[in-house]
């Protein structure tokens, strides 16, 4: 018996490596597309002519599906599984994508509220992976991987570097066909080669209960405050991050989208980071540290560091303790869902993360355009680090006390 379960082994390992990365590949593909609009926002509002709270709204509106939609995705993910749901929701994303681009050369602000509404069904794919890695990997290891996974976020790195010079390059007509493109042969990919892990199981109840179920759970809602803070301000900082370059700074679309994606490369290195070390020395201290440094560096930037070293060693470092917090969250839930519950909590505190990304970029430029600073919302970001700081404290010495 011993001799099969050992032979049983590698193809075990070496499935849970391929399937972690196909995942990560379709995370990341489709969170450029779940980014698109937001490099590209200074150029709509040059030929539309918005203002601030105009453009602001168009860059965050991606970001309510891609919140919401978490919710139903992470439901159907444990009932049809990782495989399945990447492959249809990644091909689908190539059709908002398109639209967008439509809407664009329609130049119709209506028209791209709608269809980056829509946008939004891209950013669901987070939801997916989280349980389908979880299944493929030991709980002593699901720090790391749901890490490495999270490194997809990174497409939106790739998003805020690439897209404004791709549309140099080829145009803008042909930057949104190369991405739709490249969703629909991913999407091939993860069908052809993606499977589900063997210990999976389908949870065939019915999608309300299961998040009614979820709802009732306490977990659910202390991590989807915690995720709400650090992937947020994460979302919040890569969305809305190009028009403050631009308004503090004066970095044209592409200089901007440049540095945007260093804060975004730099959050995700520091995600894996976090899943390894939450799995050391357990996710709470983890937490602590990023909010810890979150807070301290909201006040920082609010001080308008001077170009080109302090102020990007800020967003640089602002960036890296968002990440660290996000990596950490998420050890936090795989440790303390129930096991067939994983997928549905993972959409309700991913959602809450995603609609965390949507506020801000409105109170920052609500705030800029009656204030013309961008102090109020930076105090505001770290008030909000400081509370979750506090929370975190008290639910790591309530875990203690009860264990």
């Amino acid at each position: 018996m011993t001799d099969t379960s050992k032979a049983a082994a590698p193809p075990v390992l070496a499935g849970r490596g391929r399937n972690l990365g196909l995942a990560l590949l379709a995370f990341t593909i489709t969170f450029w597309a779940w980014n698109m609009i937001a490099p590209l926002g200074v150029r709509y509002a040059e030929e539309l002519g918005l203002d601030a709270t105009q453009q602001s709204l168009l860059v965050a509106t991606p970001v309510i599906v891609g919140s919401l939609g978490r919710i139903v995705t992470g439901a159907l993910t444990d009932r049809f599984g990782g495989r399945l749901m990447f492959t249809v929701l990644t091909a689908f994303s190539a059709i908002p994508v398109l639209l967008v681009m439509w809407a664009g050369d329609a130049a119709s602000y209506g028209l791209l509220i709608a269809f980056g509404f829509l946008l939004g069904i891209a950013g669901t794919t987070f939801a997916v992976g989280i349980p389908f890695v979880n299944a493929w990997y030991d709980p002593s290891r699901r720090g790391f991987a749901t890490g490495l996974f999270g490194a997809g976020m990174g497409g939106t790195a790739l998003s805020a570097f690439f897209t404004p010079r791709f549309v140099q390059w080829f145009g803008y007509d042909a930057t949104h066909w190369i991405i739709a493109i490249a969703l629909v042969a991913v999407a091939a990919i993860v069908w052809l080669f993606m499977r589900d892990a063997p210990t999976w199981k389908p949870n065939t109840d019915r999608v309300m209960p299961k998040l009614a179920a979820a709802a009732k759970l306490a977990v659910t809602w202390q991590m989807a405050f915690l995720y709400a803070v650090t992937f947020g301000g994460f979302v919040a900082f890569s969305t809305y991050l190009p028009t403050y370059l631009n308004t503090v700074y004066g970095y044209d679309l592409a200089d901007a989208g440049a540095r945007t994606a260093g804060f975004a490369i730099a959050a995700v290195i520091a995600r894996p980071l976090g899943g390894v070390l939450s799995d050391r020395i357990g996710p709470a201290r983890v937490l602590m540290i990023s909010l810890a440094g979150a807070a301290a560096m909201a006040v920082v930037i609010a001080l308008v560091p001077p170009p080109e070293l302090l102020a990007g060693t800020s967003f640089v470092l602002m960036a890296g303790f968002l990440g660290l917090g996000t990596g950490a969250v998420f050890t936090w839930v795989a440790q303390r869902s129930p096991a067939e519950r994983v997928g549905t909590v993972t959409g309700i505190v991913g959602a809450a993360g995603g609609l965390g990304g949507y506020f801000p970029p409105l109170v920052m430029g609500s705030t800029y355009g009656a204030t013309g600073s961008y102090t109020i919302g930076l105090a505001l970001l770290c008030l909000t680090a400081v509370i979750a700081l506090g929370f975190t404290v008290f639910l790591a010495r309530r875990d203690r006390a009860k264990a």
